[in-house]
Formats: structure tokens, sequence, C-alpha cells
């Protein structure tokens, strides 16, 4: 699903307005009347006082129609149209103009001074005030009623965007002049910035509303944001032939894991099995044979010369698949062993952890990696190999130059996983929840990509079908084991539940 910027959507709805053709007041009526059904789905107290605060523009219109509704639903609502420089868009001038002949709901058009009303923690705001169209941030007296709305205690939902926040970059916006919703009603699709950890507390819960928008026109738009969807990652699964076995499947070599740190090479190991590789073989210190052999039985041993420390490359040429990285420490003689596993170019490499320490230190070393490896970064290691990035968008931006310079994939791990491609390409993934926010959970994920890649899974299939497969591994644990409680070996154990529900057409 592509993830349109806030001038392309602009171009959606004159796109849908000129081919379906529909007027425009009829499509916002259209917006409103989707908008108006959600609201009573969610709060169908007919007690409830319901304030709609609408701006002049095209989100006030759908505000000032979303009252109508509601009022003409049995529900008390009081509509505060801003109009203080006396200029309406046009369809918002005719809904204030079907809302003045309703006897059921009251408006208010403030063309000078607001006596704000007395919000108590039972009422509903709706926020109308601005929509995608922003381009600067608040000021004035919208800064103030922003702020005035922040200090209720009232629930505040707004329609298609918090008033204030920009659709995708909020750089040098003033974060203190944003709505700050408790749920937002977004149209057609999500706007990026929603998709971003620093504006959760303006966003609040989000639920994207389908109102036919036309399907060619976002078809035909040249855009590289999308969200993965589930039929994707089915059509890149691959049924396994009855006549597999264990040499068709498959040999991964798992470089990771020092003394004190065999946890993330574990559960590294484990998730590569458990997705699919038909053998792996994992490089280890000497003093840590047992551990691994206890913990994995099913791994096959490579033992390093030292006790401690992985200290050199093996020849990874017979190898489908590589990963480096998880536990592995930054040594300098395990420095010269990832720089000389990344000069063989053998086979396809899942680049984390540590490794990617490494490269921050050494950052000559950026020009080996092989040609679409997969990096899978936490946001404090990508800013360790591309700099400090003052919030989610320049790191997006950074993360997207890298992999199209290095002909990479990176993966940005966290909620909305990005995948960024060697063609510019960024795609968020839409599975996974805050469970997953536990120690060695990442180990797990470069786990499954490896064991993708060592199956022939190509990188991009591979990063994308990972990244989705573990957050659904971790979206059914907690179904069953709550967020709280979960922990990384948990998300193996659910993965193959993960495979049997991708298979299932949604």
């Amino acid at each position: 699903m592509k993830i349109p910027t806030g001038g392309q959507f602009r171009e959606l709805d004159l796109f849908t307005i000129e081919h379906e053709p529909v007027a425009s007041i009829d499509l916002m009526e259209r917006a409103s009347r989707a908008i108006a059904d959600e609201i009573l789905r969610k709060w169908s107290s007919p007690e409830q006082r319901i304030f709609v605060f609408a701006g002049p523009g095209g989100n006030g219109g759908d505000g000032l129609a979303v009252a109508r509704m509601l009022a003409q639903a049995g529900r008390i609502v009081t509509a505060y149209l801003f109009n203080v420089k006396g200029q309406l868009n046009p369809d918002c001038e005719c809904n204030r103009d079907r809302l003045r002949e309703m006897e059921e709901a009251t408006l208010v058009e403030i063309t000078s001074e607001l006596v704000f009303p007395e919000l108590t923690s039972d009422d509903l705001v709706i926020d109308a005030l601005f929509g995608t169209g922003l381009s600067k941030p608040l000021s004035g007296g919208f800064a103030l009623v922003t702020k005035r709305l922040n200090q209720s205690r009232a629930t505040v939902v707004s329609i298609d965007i918090p008033s204030g926040l920009m659709c995708e970059d909020n750089t040098y916006n003033d974060t203190s002049s944003i709505i700050r919703a408790d749920v937002t009603l977004t149209l057609q699709t999500p706007k990026l910035s929603f998709l971003y950890a620093e504006n959760e507390r303006f966003v609040g819960d989000f639920t994207v509303l389908d109102i036919g928008l036309s399907r060619e026109g976002l078809d035909s738009m040249k855009h590289f944001l999308w969200m993965t969807e589930p039929a994707e990652v089915q059509a890149i699964l691959r049924p396994r032939s009855r006549f597999a076995h264990k040499g068709t499947m498959g040999h991964a070599l798992m470089v990771t894991g020092q003394r004190g740190m065999m946890g993330a090479a574990i559960l590294s190991a484990r998730a590569a099995l458990r997705a699919g590789a038909g053998k792996i073989t994992q490089q280890l210190p000497s003093e840590s044979l047992n551990i691994m052999q206890t913990a994995v039985p099913e791994a096959i041993t490579q033992i390093d010369i030292d006790a401690d420390i992985i200290t050199s490359a093996i020849d990874a040429s017979h190898y489908q698949a590589m990963a480096i990285g998880p536990g592995l420490g930054t040594n300098t003689y395990t420095a010269a062993a990832l720089h000389s596993y990344m000069r063989q170019q053998a086979c396809p490499m899942v680049i984390d952890a540590d490794a990617l320490n490494i490269l921050a230190e050494n950052p000559e070393w950026l020009g080996d990696i092989p040609a679409e490896s997969i990096l899978t970064p936490h946001p404090a290691e990508l800013d360790r190999l591309v700099g400090h990035c003052a919030n989610s968008f320049e790191r997006m931006n950074r993360a997207r130059n890298l992999a199209i310079a290095r002909c990479v994939f990176i993966v940005v791990k966290g909620h909305y996983t990005q995948l960024c491609t060697p063609k510019g390409d960024v795609l968020f993934n839409p599975t996974g929840n805050a469970g997953m926010a536990t120690a060695g959970s990442g180990d797990v994920l470069t786990g499954i990509i490896t064991g993708l890649l060592a199956q022939g899974y190509l990188p991009a299939e591979a990063a994308q079908l990972g990244v989705y497969l573990h957050g659904l591994a971790g979206d059914l644990a907690a179904e069953e084991l709550g967020e709280d409680s979960l922990i990384a070996s948990d998300l193996i154990n659910y993965l193959p539940k993960a495979f049997k529900k991708l298979k299932v057409k949604y």
C-alpha cells in the first residue's frame, strides 16, 4: 500500500473528483459519513457532549459535516467555526450553511474572540482545525486553541491528522502547538508522520477509514513509501517441495557470540532453523562449544582458535547465507574477521549488532559490504553509522540514502520497522507490538532473515518476509501471553504459528 505525501493526497482528491466523477462537496460528505459512523460506533452514549472545533478549510468542512451527522443521530453537538478572516473554503461554507439550518445542533461562528467552553473528562472534542494542507507551524490564536484543548481533560478525536502536525517532516515544527489526540481517524491511508515514535503523543491510536478515493489515481502515483500488506508477503512465501531434504533447504553460517554473550548466538541460531534453513554452522569461541551444543543440538559447530572471541574468518564459499554480529563483540581481531568475510563476498550476508558497531568505528570499510547485504540496525546503531539524527524522518532519509549508495538493504528496527531498499523504496512493516521491546528480539530477526536467505529467497524477499514474520510471531505470542511478559525466545516458539497463519489467505 502506498503512503502518499500530503501534496499527493490533495492530488488524489482532485483525481477522484475529476475521474469518478464526483463533486467535491459530495466527496466531503462521503468522508464525513465514514468519520461520523466511526465516532458513533466508538462513543455511543447519547448523553455525552460533543464539541467540534472547525477551521476555515477543507478539514473544517469535514468537521462541520460530521457535526451535522452526529446531531441527526441524536447527539448533543456544539460546533465552533473559526472564520476570523471571513474567507471559508467553498465546501466548508456550504457545510456551515447546512448546519445553520439545523435546530438539533449549536453553531458558534468565531470572527474575533473565542469564549472557550468549560470541558470535562466526560466530553468529546472533535479536532477539525487544520488537515494535511498545513505547511507551517500553528501560531497566534490557533496555537492558543490547541494548547487549551491539550490542557483539557476531554477525549480528543482528530479528523485525518492532528491539527498542527505535518504529514512528513516536523523537524522545524512547534510541538507545543500540535493537538494531542487520543484517537485520529485518518482518511484512505496512514500519513507518514504517524509511523514515527516521537509523534505517538500527538496521533494517539489511529484508524484508517476507506473513503473510496480513486484506486487508479493512487496506483498511478510515483512514490517510494509503502506499507507492507499481507497479500504481498503471502505471494513471497514459497511452498516446500515434497522431495526437499536438508541439503536442498540451504546451509547458513552464523558468526555470532563471544564468551558471556552466547544467548544472542543461541537465539539467532534457533530462529534460523525455525525459519526453515536445512542446516546451520555456528562459528564459536572454543570455550562456548558445550553451551551451543547443549542449547541448539541441531547446529553444526566450527571452533575458533581463541577461547573467548572470534578471531578469524573461515571459507564461506559453500554456504548459501551468513549472519554476523549478534553478541560478537568489537575486539580488534574480531573486526578483522568481519572485514575478511565482507571481502570474500561468498554469499548473502545479514549484518547486525556488533558487526554494525565495528563498521561505525571503521567507516572506510562500508565500501566493502557485499552488494545486497542486509543490515539490521536499531536506531542507535544506525545513528552510529550515518551520524546523529534529530528525528525519525531524518533517520529514514539517511538510511534510504545509505541503502542506495551502498546497494544494500537496511532494516531499521522498531514499531513499523522500515526496510530501505537499494532502489530507494521504504517499506513499513505493520506487524509487531511493544512486547517485543526486549533483549534478544533483534537476534531472532537476524536468524529468521538468514534462514530465509539460506533457502534461496532473494535478499529483498528475505528481508520483507522476515520482518513481517518476526512481527507476526510477536503478535501471536502477545495474544496468548500478553505484551508485558514477552521474551525473545517466545518469538521463536510462535514462529511456526506465524508461518501457518500466513499460509491462510486473509
